[in-house]
């Protein structure tokens, strides 16, 4: 069984997760991390706090380009369903993480508290495997050439 809407099955997903596996590096070092993420629909990108400090803040200040993974903890192979993601994070300034932080803390409201800048990982590839359509069923979507960057302010490296 397929879905006639992949880009419908995948927001829908994001919408009902809420951390994501960010993977960055340089040269030298590859690195993980878990965080909490809101997804941003319209622009097909997901807002998330994190310091310049940790390792991988500190590794997006040189490469901007990231891949990661969104996925459900199942053992059961049927109901198995995630994300792979790439695309580029770079921290929101301005008047625009203020809109960014509204929505992030609108669903993490704890967040409110946090000092920790807002970034926005802008989605450029998704992959979505979803056995509950039948074994091994992959939804994919992949961002347009014409698809602008949301005209945000970011801070640049």
């Amino acid at each position: 069984m397929q879905t006639d809407d992949p880009l419908k099955a995948i927001v829908a997903y994001l919408k009902k997760q809420h951390v994501l596996t960010l993977c960055t590096g340089d040269a030298q070092t590859l690195w993980c991390a878990n965080c909490f993420y809101v997804l941003n629909e319209p622009d097909m990108s997901l807002y998330m706090l994190t310091d310049h400090t940790t390792r991988h803040g500190i590794l997006l200040a040189d490469n901007q380009h990231v891949a990661g993974t969104i996925s459900d903890q199942t053992i059961t192979i049927s109901l198995i369903k995630g994300i792979q993601y790439s695309g580029e994070v770079n921290q929101i300034i301005g008047e625009a993480a203020k809109v960014a932080r509204r929505q992030y803390t609108a669903r993490f409201p704890l967040a409110k508290l946090a000092t920790s800048p807002i970034w926005r990982l802008r989605l450029d590839e998704i992959k979505l495997t979803n056995n509950k359509l039948g074994f091994g069923t992959k939804l994919s979507w992949l961002r347009g050439d014409d698809e602008d960057k949301a005209g945000l302010e970011i801070r640049q490296a």
